[in-house]
């Protein structure tokens, strides 16, 4: 009979106070064999057959249960085929291990396009991921798992500089864009590193050295603005629907992929209000939302749904919209959300809670609108200096004039 299990060390070579080894310990016929997952956690981190007290606990312990059935069935596969338990040889069909003169694994990229189409991802952010997959694949400079060293990362920021800023022919719009490709790769590799299959993150040694480029400009509507878009009169169906979602989004702060997954059963109706604390559909990140007066007419103009429009052609109609608003900025939908964000925070809002009503995993990115604002002020500042420097002008002029007047009469 056949059993497997996940055991920890099983040889007892590890250090008090480091990281282990998880092995599957393979029983048959009173013979046992080891296959090592490539996880490892303190002695602490594994009771009762599980991974326990560690941040990422929930992934590995999926990770773990996937690589024991994947020995179990590759042990199963062998018994059927009258072959020996090799471990060599299981590791090779789990881990996919191949012989090319010497024994080698298949490369990080190999395993990043194998994973990242297993991922919870949006159909937005997984082209994303493959965009970024092409890009280090033409790059070839991060190829193997030993090539994912600090080193390579500056090289692979410096290629990104000198490809996606030359394709663009801008020197300056490109950055947000660089950011994200180094935003993906992180997160891949983190994966990676819960997976065994690197030992250290290379980019938390790198913290604050690729920021994100464009940060500091949000545009927003003014109140005046929102006036303007309220006032215009949509025609046809799709134009109507566009200007539906934008207020709905302008009074939510929700993003547009989070808006057109709305769903009112999410919602509990206390005293008279709409309430719910959720996760964003991109990121998981928790929020809390209240339907305000002008997100429930939009609601009951619509049978207390929120309409659906792809992205292009909501995109599309917003443009439209905003010029027939007078804007001389394209509209786009991340403007609801920014001027949402903006509005809370002028009107006395704790920039904490703005940040849970967004769902941001940190209050630094919200901190991005409150520059905006202090902007503002500054140029409410320059406004009133400039009413108060005629002002006093217009006092010396009427007092030069009226000693004339006093000059003329002797």
């Amino acid at each position: 009979m056949i059993t497997t299990a996940i055991v920890y060390d099983h040889r007892g070579r590890t250090a008090k106070n480091r990281p282990g080894p998880l092995e599957v310990r393979v029983t048959n016929e009173r013979k046992v064999h080891y296959v090592n997952t490539g996880v490892k956690v303190l002695r602490s981190e594994w009771k009762y057959g599980m991974v326990i007290d560690h941040p990422h606990a929930d992934e590995l312990n999926e990770r773990l249960v996937s690589i024991e059935k994947a020995v179990e069935r590759e042990v199963n596969n062998r018994l059927a085929r009258q072959l020996q338990i090799d471990v060599a040889e299981i590791k090779r069909a789990v881990w996919g291990v191949r012989e090319n003169g010497a024994t080698q694994q298949t490369t990080f990229l190999d395993w990043y396009e194998r994973t990242y189409p297993t991922l919870n991802l949006s159909a937005g952010t997984r082209r994303r991921y493959k965009s970024v997959l092409a890009r280090l694949r033409a790059c070839a400079i991060i190829n193997r798992y030993e090539d994912v060293t600090t080193e390579n990362i500056y090289r692979w920021d410096e290629w990104l500089h000198q490809t996606v800023k030359a394709r663009s022919g801008n020197g300056n719009g490109c950055d947000g864009a660089i950011f994200n490709h180094h935003k993906v790769l992180k997160a891949m590799i983190a994966r990676a590193v819960l997976s065994g299959m690197v030992i250290n993150n290379p980019y938390d040694r790198l913290r604050g050295q690729f920021k994100r480029g464009d940060v500091e400009t949000v545009p927003f509507l003014t109140e005046a603005e929102v006036d303007a878009f309220l006032a215009v009169e949509p025609v046809g169906n799709m134009m109507r629907a566009a200007k539906d979602i934008f207020i709905f989004q302008l009074y939510t702060g929700m993003s547009y992929s989070d808006a057109q997954r709305f769903d009112i059963r999410d919602y509990k109706e206390v005293d008279g209000r709409f309430i719910r604390v959720g996760a964003r559909v991109k990121t998981g990140v928790p929020f809390v939302s209240q339907l305000l007066p002008p997100a429930l007419d939009v609601l009951k103009r619509n049978g207390m749904k929120v309409p659906t429009l792809s992205n292009q052609k909501y995109n599309m109609c917003l443009k439209i919209l905003g010029a027939d608003a007078g804007f001389r900025v394209p509209l786009h939908s991340h403007i609801a959300r920014h001027t949402f964000a903006t509005w809370m925070l002028k009107n006395g809002v704790k920039i904490e809670n703005v940040s849970r009503m967004l769902g941001h995993t940190n209050i630094t990115q919200t901190q991005r609108y409150a520059k905006v604002l202090a902007e503002s002020v500054h140029n409410d500042f320059d406004r009133m200096e400039k009413l108060l420097t005629n002002k006093k002008n217009d006092e010396k002029v009427t007092t030069n004039g009226s000693n004339i007047l006093d000059a003329d009469c002797l």
